[in-house]
């Protein structure tokens, strides 16, 4: 059988970029039409290969809800099959009916379809221009679209739900009057797609409204009753409450029987914990899902019985049999399982999924050099480095004192202590019109009173210009690209305490160290380090500022920019004295002795950076707590619904946007959203700037984040414009 399929249908799997599904048949593997690709039925299961140009692959088995035990088993080989034909590169899924992974959903952007029935009932993917169809599909899902075939029956409608009554020729896209719009929009799609896909364009589409149903839907279904609401939404929601839930096992199978041992009992982990000559099991079953990482250099045994290994932890643990399995070589981390760890770090490689390709959110993530010449016609280029201009615009600075906000002189303009909370008010031009940017900085020894004090009054600041500010909050230490590029020349300074008042509380130390540093958007941060810093805290790459009573030197690692070193001067001269240069390698014992002695320090050059794939999330606190829905594949514009919150997370920034019809509580609420998003974080990320963004004044630096950005398409009536396209067709 396993040279049979080697020779049949392993030798055109991952040949070429794209989807490839095949239906288990009597423990064999038949191909699946791409026109069907979505459509699965109850009693079967599939093997799912998506494949990338780098190239690189994810393996997905699908189990029906009705598939027998044997055909599940067969899954499982063929899979590991499949796996081994393509030297253990891919990435392994286990996906169940109704529990689908976001990577799996995300290949089906108009949803996945439910059909009744399966290969021992005689069912087939067969493409068909056929008339006399007749199906009812209940659509549910504002982000993960799953199409559940319904008995044809009235008794299956109600009023919050959006269904599809497909009668071959004629396929109707029924609209409870409690559904909501974005549930209509996305039924549309899924309609439109059956008609293209499986009638090869030879069918006609038509929405209707409760109430309004023609005469072939009555003659089907019969006169309509009076139906039930809709009720509470019973769509599945994923609640993001991942953090410290998770277990990390070393697996071995040294005594002749696959064992595990706790490396680790919470996450978020330390990536050195993963050794490459072993393989590990890390457990987050209580949310549904099982990782196994296979370290390149492990044994081959351990490696291939991987899958098994998964199973018998799910099993000794009680854990659902439906728990997911992603079972991953090293290298090919998805975002779910980094997200665990704290800092994950890929390899700086050229190809493969850890770096120029990412699967599951992007298809390509490539880091772009920052230009700023080209700001405004590479949007893309602007959001990956969180920038909307070169800087050039006009700055305003207060510092919050008490209740109120107080100017800040001109000239201290990019000093920040860490004893203060500010508000930088930036203003620019986009487009004719002028922008601004809300920039609220605050001091890690800034008082509780001061911090409320800072949001009140940046709410205060916005609604004084109309509301269409773009608010961020920024922490000590975690200041974004722009804010960092709107002080010109000099670099953004930021003094650990004390305070910039005339009436200073407290004094700066005795001994004080800076790290100057130039971004890659050529901006420059100019940071104290520590109360009592040593040698540990230099680095290679950088420039440092070291002040004492007695002494003022400027220390230049081998690989810093002649633009730190200018910095440098400039933190010099606000220090106060006369500096000496000190250059790495050549350092005087006084320079040492000030650092408390010679230690070992940063001396590798900077890798470049890798581009973290963004993620979406719908979110909702109406419950009392934060449920946070990912968006599946890679999302566009659409997929903001303006009746929603919404979450953009970047990795190093996090942008909240209010959709115009989202509800007040969730308005007032949304900074709490955010906060509550990054608690939650496994990966233990603090700090993280915050970003409000209101719908329709959208910066470029979120604007970049989505492919052909349309900046009015919310002022028209999308069913209406849907509706008139569909009646061209």
């Amino acid at each position: 059988l396993v040279q049979m399929l080697q020779k049949a249908e392993f030798q055109t799997a991952g040949k070429k970029p794209g989807l490839q599904v095949w239906r288990i048949e009597k423990m064999d593997l038949a191909l699946v039409p791409p026109e069907l690709h979505g459509d699965f039925y109850t009693g079967d299961s599939y093997i799912v290969l998506k494949t990338t140009p780098a190239p690189s692959y994810n393996i997905h088995s699908w189990l029906g809800e009705k598939a027998t035990q044997d055909e599940r088993g067969c899954a499982a080989i063929f899979m590991t099959q499949l796996d081994t034909f393509l030297n253990g590169a891919p990435i392994q899924f286990t996906e169940f009916q109704n529990q689908e992974s976001l990577t799996f959903l995300g290949y089906f952007r108009t949803g996945i379809k439910y059909k009744m029935g399966g290969v021992a009932s005689g069912f087939r993917h067969v493409v068909t221009n056929e008339a006399d169809v007749e199906r009812l599909l209940r659509v549910k899902g504002r982000r993960r679209i799953r199409a559940i075939e319904m008995e044809m029956s009235w008794e299956s409608f109600n009023k919050g739900d959006c269904f599809i009554i497909d009668l071959g020729a004629f396929i109707y896209h029924w609209s409870g009057s409690e559904s909501n719009m974005f549930e209509r929009l996305k039924t549309t799609e899924l309609a439109v797609a059956i008609r293209d896909n499986e009638r090869q364009g030879r069918a006609e589409v038509e929405m209707i409204e409760e109430g309004s149903e023609p005469e072939d839907v009555i003659k089907v279904l019969g006169p309509k009753p009076d139906l039930p609401p809709g009720g509470s939404d019973s769509d599945q929601h994923t609640d993001k409450q991942n953090k410290n839930l998770a277990s990390l096992y070393l697996i071995s199978d040294a005594a002749g029987s696959m064992t595990s041992t706790m490396v680790a009992d919470k996450n978020p982990f330390k990536q050195d914990m993963l050794s490459n000559s072993e393989c590990y099991i890390l457990d987050n079953g209580g949310s549904n899902k099982i990782f196994v990482w296979k370290g390149s250099d492990a044994n081959k045994d351990e490696r291939s019985a991987a899958l098994a290994a998964a199973n018998q932890f799910i099993k000794d643990n009680n854990y659902s049999p439906n728990t997911q399995i992603q079972i991953l070589p090293a290298g090919g981390e998805t975002t779910l399982f980094k997200q665990f760890f704290f800092n994950w770090l890929d390899k700086d490689e050229s190809t493969g999924p850890s770096k120029a390709y990412v699967m599951g959110r992007i298809a390509n993530v490539t880091q772009i050099p920052f230009d700023a010449s080209k700001l405004h016609s590479d949007d893309n280029m602007a959001a990956q480095h969180g920038m909307v201009d070169d800087g050039s615009g006009e700055v305003k600075i207060w510092r919050v004192e008490g209740g109120d906000k107080v100017p800040v002189d001109p000239s201290t303009y990019g000093q920040f202590y860490g004893g203060d909370c500010y508000l930088v008010l930036y203003s620019y031009n986009a487009g004719g019109r002028e922008k601004h940017i809300i920039y609220t900085w605050q001091g890690n020894k800034c008082t509780k009173d001061e911090l409320a004090a800072s949001a009140f009054l940046t709410v205060q600041l916005d609604d004084s210009m109309g509301g269409a500010a773009t608010q961020i909050r920024v922490t000590q230490g975690q200041e974004p690209p722009h804010l960092v590029s709107v002080f010109k020349a000099n670099p953004l300074l930021v003094h650990l305490g004390g305070t910039s008042r005339v009436s200073g509380e407290s004094k700066p130390g005795s001994k004080r160290l800076f790290h100057i540093r130039r971004s890659s958007t050529k901006a420059t941060r100019a940071v104290e380090v520590s109360v009592a810093p040593t040698a540990t805290s230099l680095n290679t790459n950088d420039v440092f500022v070291l002040k004492t009573p007695s002494s003022l030197f400027v220390w230049k690692g081998k690989g810093a920019m002649e633009e730190e070193q200018a910095a440098a001067e400039y933190v010099a001269g606000v220090l106060g004295g006369t500096a000496t240069d000190v250059e790495e390698t050549e350092e005087p014992a006084d320079f040492w002795k000030a650092l408390g002695g010679k230690k070992d320090y940063q001396t590798s050059l900077a890798l470049q950076k890798t581009v973290k794939p963004p993620r979406l999330f719908g979110c909702s606190n109406k419950t009392g707590r934060l449920i946070a829905e990912e968006v599946p594949g890679e999302f566009t514009q659409m997929d903001l619904a303006p009746d929603d919150v919404m979450i953009l997370d970047t990795w190093n920034q996090i942008y909240v946007w209010v959709g115009n019809d989202a509800n007040e509580t969730e308005k007032t609420g949304s900074s709490q959203i955010a906060e509550q998003y990054v608690e939650s974080d496994p990966s233990g990320r603090t700090g993280v700037p915050i970003g409000t963004i209101k719908q329709g004044n959208e910066p470029l630096f979120f604007t970049g984040w989505f492919l052909a950005w349309d900046p009015d398409m919310w002022d028209q009536d999308l069913l209406k414009s849907i509706k008139e396209r569909i009646s061209k067709h």
